[in-house]
């Protein structure tokens, strides 16, 4: 990770065109408490709204605007991101072609997909849980760009395959997608699978043709210093991945 100079920001690691800034958040600074401690900037997880209001106030002196902020549902709409400062949309990615409009996505254990066409001139920011990805809300936001755009991707903090155990059902819901890798999914307990987020949405992205796939390295229930994890900890706080076109 490369810190961006405060403590919980970080430049996300790819080869994104001059002109694309993206970055997550991390526990790491923020003035919360309790099971919420660090830099949450989630306010619909219990944490007392004078803390969140703090954080977001620190997130927003280093970026161009306020981003924009949805009521993730696990579902597979992505909005367009201007305008929605009034009141959060009910949605689970943004975009913008807009310079200066930050999307982004809250996450504790989800996967968060940011991604950017390789001309500069568009930006998303994807929330995938095991229902994202199975609702379809990578290729939703791939849809959004134009046709035969070159599209740039980077997986960002999610919880890993080791800590993520999953029903049969679930598995045979992921399992259903032509793209996705047997490797994706590890015998558990019985009844049980180990699933692998990030090389599921690593495969779907793949399948749609987007060839520049980064990050996926991080695991948020196995990192506790540094990431909020719901599956570790039940009431947590969320930290974010965001996305601009400078």
């Amino acid at each position: 990770m490369t810190d961006t100079g405060r403590p919980g920001l970080h430049a996300c690691q790819w080869p994104a065109p001059d002109g694309v800034r993206a970055c997550f958040t991390t526990r790491r600074g923020g003035g919360s408490r309790g099971p919420f401690q660090g830099f949450n900037l989630a306010a619909h997880v219990g944490d007392d709204p004078a803390d969140v209001a703090a954080n977001r106030s620190l997130l927003r002196r280093r970026l161009p605007a306020e981003p924009c902020w949805l009521e993730q549902v696990h579902g597979s709409l992505v909005v367009p991101a201007e305008g929605a400062a009034a009141a959060p949309p009910v949605a689970d990615g943004s975009f913008t072609r807009r310079r200066h409009v930050v999307c982004g996505v809250l996450t504790a254990d989800c996967l968060p997909l940011l991604m950017c066409d390789a001309a500069a001139t568009q930006v998303a920011a994807i929330h995938a849980g095991w229902r994202g990805l199975t609702a379809g809300v990578i290729e939703a936001g791939l849809a959004t760009f134009a046709a035969g755009d070159t599209v740039h991707a980077w997986i960002g903090p999610a919880i890993g395959a080791a800590a993520y155990e999953i029903g049969e059902e679930v598995r045979e819901a992921l399992a259903a997608h032509p793209s996705a890798p047997g490797a994706a999914f590890g015998a558990g307990r019985a009844g049980h699978w180990h699933a692998d987020l990030a090389m599921l949405a690593r495969a779907r992205l793949e399948y749609a043709g987007v060839r520049s796939v980064s990050g996926g390295e991080w695991c948020t229930a196995s990192d506790r210093a540094r990431f909020f994890s719901y599956r570790r900890d039940g009431p947590t706080g969320r930290q974010a991945s965001l996305i601009w076109l400078a």
